[in-house]
């Protein structure tokens, strides 16, 4: 499996990390899964959540691989290896972040780390049936995190529980405190799904016992056309340069190129459009607690589908918008009853990152009894 980029073995016995390879390691390169990257020099300084981690005790077991310059969401790259999802070899593990959530459900790591751009975090840990959290944009340090500049990548933790998603966050945020919920106000957003997501979804709620209220958000449809004007300005700006060496792969590089094209009355618009969505969402929170969703609108495809189409934004539908608004953002691994994986996102107010775990506690530990 082509999981780690490299296996390491830093810090003291505390929980074992694995970390994304956009993410600096002090003495590793960066290489973000890309040969146009392969004679970076090595990282002078750890990036702000590896230097926590080490000091909360941790154990770095090593470098992940990643969908190349985490610019897609099958996982496949062909250069630093595809890894293969431990519990369906057959499907994508996912990405960018594929080596991150592989590592997890492999059991190679207590937790790991990765970053969501459009869904990066999300995506794998919902394909490898493990939970993934994007926290609220800006809330978890990006200091020394590949591209430098952002307005939409956060990094976020990769655990198989929500117990373990609070640990993580307790050692990478300082201002993280756990919280409890008894009797959280839910709203259902109405989306188009796959039927058989749709009903693992309503198993995990009922099983919870929680109580829901259907709710729509308008905005659901513009703000992923947006999060994708803004995620392929930003990555012209931070990684096109690449471009001039020819060693981009195919996918990214066709990616990249098109990117070139947004315009700024494109953006403009896309901005636009955040602030909206973020106050439709802000004003349905006043009323709510959460939000929940399907993490995807349809089981993740199987590898030889996904060679034809490498980049498979559609999988992203229902998790960039919340990119693009800042929200926090969980996803909580679910079993079809084809046996195959799904995700229950859930959605919180900004900052309240806590109660947003506090949910997906409940409903994974009802579902399990």
């Amino acid at each position: 499996m082509s999981i780690f980029v490299k296996t390491l073995s830093l810090g003291a016995d505390g929980p074992r990390v694995a970390v994304k390879d956009t993410i600096d390691i002090a003495g590793e390169p960066t290489m973000a899964g890309s040969r146009a990257l392969a004679d970076a020099a090595p990282a002078t300084e750890h990036a702000e959540v590896v230097a926590r981690a080490l000091a909360a005790g941790c154990r770095i077991v090593g470098k992940t691989t990643l969908h190349e310059l985490a610019f897609g969401v099958t996982g496949i790259n062909d250069w630093s290896g595809t890894p293969e999802n431990p519990k369906w070899p057959h499907l994508v593990p996912g990405g960018s972040s594929s080596g991150s959530a592989a590592a997890v459900a492999a059991g190679l790591a207590d937790f790991a780390l990765g970053t969501d751009t459009g869904g990066s975090v999300r995506i794998p840990a919902a394909c490898c049936g493990v939970f993934g959290l994007k926290p609220t944009f800006g809330r978890v340090s990006r200091h020394g995190v590949m591209p430098t500049d952002s307005t939409i990548d956060c990094v976020g933790p990769i655990a198989t529980s929500a117990d373990m998603l609070m640990r993580a966050m307790e050692i990478i945020d300082p201002t993280f405190a756990r919280r409890s919920v008894n009797a959280p106000r839910i709203g259902r957003v109405a989306v188009k799904a796959n039927p058989a997501i749709h009903r693992a979804v309503n198993e995990a709620l009922a099983a919870s016992g929680v109580e829901s209220r259907d709710v729509k958000l308008a905005g659901l449809e513009a703000a992923f056309s947006a999060g994708l004007a803004i995620i392929n300005a930003e990555n012209v700006t931070g990684l096109g340069h690449l471009l001039q060496t020819g060693l981009v792969g195919d996918d990214v590089a066709r990616r990249l190129a098109q990117a070139a094209a947004v315009t700024r009355e494109e953006i403009a618009a896309a901005e636009f459009v955040r602030a909206a969505f973020t106050a439709e969402i802000d004003a349905l929170l006043e009323a709510l607690d959460v939000l929940v969703l399907p993490t995807m609108p349809e089981f993740p495809p199987a590898l030889a589908e996904a060679r034809g189409d490498l980049s498979a934004v559609g999988m992203t539908t229902f998790v960039r918008p919340f990119n693009l608004s800042g929200h926090p953002a969980v996803t909580v691994p679910l079993l079809a009853e084809n046996g195959a994986p799904a995700g229950l996102q859930i959605v919180g107010r900004k900052g309240e990152d806590a109660l947003v775990l506090a949910v997906a506690e409940r409903v994974s530990l009802a579902r399990s009894q």
